[in-house]
């Protein structure tokens, strides 16, 4: 199994395991009864984010107060059997399902059974479930407030999407005036999907692992490489619909082969902008086409055109708006 697979969920594993036992560790130091529930609280109480961890928590108290009245009430009237658990566990689920705490239902029933096993809801038991849900959930946030921002995976993933555009952008360039018959690889569109949902999930887990300031450039740089993928994705399909090669085509070319030399992150493309707009007067400028064939393929090239201005545009309204 690959190192990037294996090394997280080993150390998730680790880090669930030790939170247990400390959990379990330390309700049986305060003397709680039913002290390995308390591990069990914190497993199911750690998740992959500090967000995720903090949000599980809350509404898990939430349920848990809303499980105290309903068991109460149900073994009031039906006494402390089975039946009453059953009336319970209906009446809890279905507020569960309708409020979104599903994931509170095994948690806090599995508190509530010991309610069934003590045959009594007195304050002391009571309190003892308290402190059990106290021990777990509280370890299971400590566990994770070490989690940080995974820079590094963020930048090694968004340069690996960068590359495969910076890719298509050189195979289009070659393409489109015959320089290489074979075209850009249709395949390399999925292939750049995956890299850049791949660096969207890492953006993710990083903007829930941030409490207090949260920076929001990780996911708008994907959504800014999402868009561009869209449009060199349509320039790809034009280019394809292209019969006749006019001398433009070479012109155009040119420039995509310029965009995929200088593509990189903290390129502002703002030089580009104008090299392309000094082409786009230049084509204006020229002669009219002479045959059918050579104005259906000028006006495939002067649309390539507006989509290459689109594609540099969205960059640019990136870069403005992320500006230190």
């Amino acid at each position: 199994m690959k190192e990037s697979l294996w090394k997280p969920r080993l150390i998730k594993s680790l880090k669930i395991a030790a939170a247990a036992f400390a959990a379990i560790a330390l309700a049986e130091e305060l003397g709680m009864k039913y002290a390995a529930t308390a591990g069990i609280v914190t497993v199911l109480s750690i998740q992959n984010t500090k967000r995720e961890t903090l949000k599980s928590a809350g509404k898990r108290w939430l349920a848990f107060l809303c499980a105290l009245v309903i068991s109460r009430v149900c073994f009031f009237l039906m006494g402390y059997s089975l039946w009453a658990f059953g009336a319970y566990l209906f009446l809890f689920a279905l507020l569960c399902f309708s409020a979104g705490w599903t994931e509170a239902i095994a948690m806090d029933s599995v508190l509530v059974t010991h309610f069934l096993a003590e045959g009594n809801m007195d304050p002391g038991i009571v309190a003892n479930e308290v402190l059990l849900l106290l021990a777990g959930t509280g370890m299971g946030i400590l566990v994770n407030l070490h989690l940080h921002r995974r820079q590094g995976e963020f930048d090694r993933l968004a340069e690996e999407a960068d590359s495969q555009m910076k890719e298509i952008l050189r195979g289009l360039s070659l393409w489109l005036p015959g320089t290489d018959g074979k075209g850009c690889d249709p395949g390399s569109f999925p292939a750049l999907r995956k890299a850049l949902q791949a660096a969207k999930t890492c953006a993710l887990a990083d903007y829930d692992n941030t409490l207090l300031t949260r920076s929001v450039y990780e996911l708008d740089y994907i959504a800014m490489r999402e868009q561009q993928s869209a449009v060199l994705a349509e320039i790809h399909g034009n280019i394809g619909r292209i019969r006749y090669l006019p001398e433009q085509a070479g012109q155009v070319a040119k420039l995509l082969g310029q965009i995929g030399q200088d593509f990189h992150r903290d390129n502002t493309v703002a030089e580009l902008l104008e090299r392309r707009e000094a082409l786009l007067a230049q084509m204006k400028a020229q002669p009219l086409p002479e045959s059918r064939e050579e104005f259906e393929a000028r006006a495939i090239l002067f649309y390539i055109l507006m989509q290459i201005g689109q594609f540099l545009e969205i960059k640019r309204e990136f870069v403005a708006g992320h500006k230190q």
